[in-house]
Formats: structure tokens, sequence, C-alpha cells
């Protein structure tokens, strides 16, 4: 029945996403942040509380769209999310991007613009989470490497924002995530997100519903080692240069690998992938 809404009723539906969405974050701010500095104090411990509640609340809210039949989603091999201390790198179609993978990966770490810091709303979750501050210089790098040794998992859109285009196309790659990877000695782990409708894509208002229930599918590729860039940088010396050449060739190549696997799912993907869990497909 979910999957033959109108087209206003999916409208009306996204609204009620929303405000369950705003409630529910307003619960967490409110309650669990305040009871985990009350509880396990400011410590690693009580990040490890916190960002495990968000892991939780993210996976239900997922569900929770599917099931209002305002989305489907699939999740294509997802247990080579059931790791820790990975580098997760993603395209960024839409908004709810980094709901479903904070909803997928347990010890989820993001990183958030600066302002949220001094936000009076957003400091205290970003503090009680962990959650990286995207500031400048090597400091960015060094806690997106120590978080990952910690082993909690770290979600990256190397675009840096969402998609500009909305038929899927990538937009340019920054190299930021590439000198994480190569500095930590961290292979990468890849999410190709895909959907079938745009939908909350960049510029685009939320009740813009498309005409069909948009689908979203996820698949989890092999992991991207970085050895072969890292003796290809020791070969050439010079450490500084050849860090910043591979880091460009990385970069490269990885736009490339996102642009092959976004056209393969285009075309109609593997017909052997299949959902991953019961239940994940909307």
């Amino acid at each position: 029945m979910c999957g033959r809404m109108s087209r206003p009723l999916r409208a009306v539906g996204t609204a009620f996403c929303f405000l369950v969405f705003g409630v529910l974050g307003l619960s967490v701010l409110c309650i669990f942040f305040p009871l985990s500095n009350l509880v396990r104090g400011n410590g690693r411990d009580s990040q490890i509380w916190v960002r495990g509640i968000i892991h939780r609340a993210m996976h239900w809210f997922s569900r929770f769209m599917a099931l209002c039949g305002v989305i489907r989603y699939e999740v294509r091999n997802r247990e080579k999310l059931e790791r820790r201390g990975l580098l997760v790198v993603a395209n960024h179609p839409s908004l709810i991007d980094v709901v479903f993978l904070m909803g997928l990966l347990d010890q989820p770490v993001c990183v958030v613009k600066a302002s949220l810091k001094t936000n009076l709303f957003t400091r205290g979750p970003v503090k009680s989470a962990g959650f990286i501050v995207n500031s400048d210089g090597s400091q960015l790098i060094d806690d997106c490497i120590a978080t990952v040794q910690a082993g909690n998992n770290l979600i990256i859109f190397p675009e840096g924002t969402r998609s500009l285009r909305h038929d899927g196309a990538l937009s340019p790659m920054k190299r930021g995530v590439a000198n994480i990877a190569l500095r930590g000695g961290i292979d990468l782990t890849p999410v190709v997100i895909t959907v079938s409708e745009p939908v909350l894509g960049k510029g685009v208002r939320w009740y813009r519903v498309p005409v069909r229930r948009p689908r979203f599918v996820l698949t989890v590729m092999d992991d991207i080692p970085v050895s072969d860039y890292l003796d290809r940088a020791a070969e050439q010396g010079e450490e500084a240069g050849a860090f910043n050449r591979m880091a460009r060739a990385l970069t490269r190549d990885l736009n490339d690998f996102f642009v092959r696997e976004i056209g393969r799912e285009a075309r109609g993907g593997d017909s052997r992938d299949s959902c991953a869990r019961p239940g994940t497909c909307g």
C-alpha cells in the first residue's frame, strides 16, 4: 500500500518524518546528553555511550522513514560495516545519507562545521559524541586518524557537501580524506549511494517530493588499500612532496571509482546482490 501512496500523501509523510526527527533530536539533546554527563562524566565512556544512542536512533529513524512509505532503501554487503576502526567514504546525493550511515555503523563519528562547536544548541552534542570539528591545518587530520585508531568508525563525504547535480553525478572530491588515509595508513571503506529519484539534494526544498517514491541503494564495497600509494611515496623520497602527489593520485582514483560504480548501479547493478539483512529493503 505504501508503495502506491500519492505524491501529496508522501509530502505529508515527509513533513511528519521531519517532525519526528526534530522531536528525536530534542530528546537526545535534552535528556540523553545531560544524563550521560551526569552518570558517566565527560570522559571516553560517556562518548561511547552517546555514540551508541545516536547509532540506534539513526537506525530506528531509517526504518521509520521506510515504514511511513516516504522512501525505500536497500543495504548491500552490510556485513562489511560490522567492524570497528573504519574510514568510511561515500558519495552524497541526499540530505539523509548520513542518517543511513550512522544507523549502520557502530560508534559513528562525523566531521562537523566549526560553527557547531560554538552554537548554544549543538556544542553540547558535538562534545558529548566526540565529533570532530572541521578546523584548518593538520589538527583535523590528526583528530581523524586518532578517532579511527581508537576503534571508532569515521564517516566522510569526500565531495565536502551534497552533490550539486540532481542526477547523481559527483561534485569534485577534495583531498582531505586521501591525506587522512595516507598519513594514518588507513584503508578506505567505500559506500556507493544511489537513489532512483532526486530527493533532498543540494538546494532542493524538503516538500518537493519526487513523483515516485525514491529507492536508496547503499552498496558497501571492498576496502581500498593505501599500501600501494604509500610504497610509491616511499620510492619517490622527498616525503612531503611525495605524499602530496600520492594524495592527488588517490583522490583522482577514488573519484573515478565512484563514477564507475554509480554508473554500474544506474545500468542495473549486479543481479547477484541482495539485501544484507531482511527488512532493510523498505
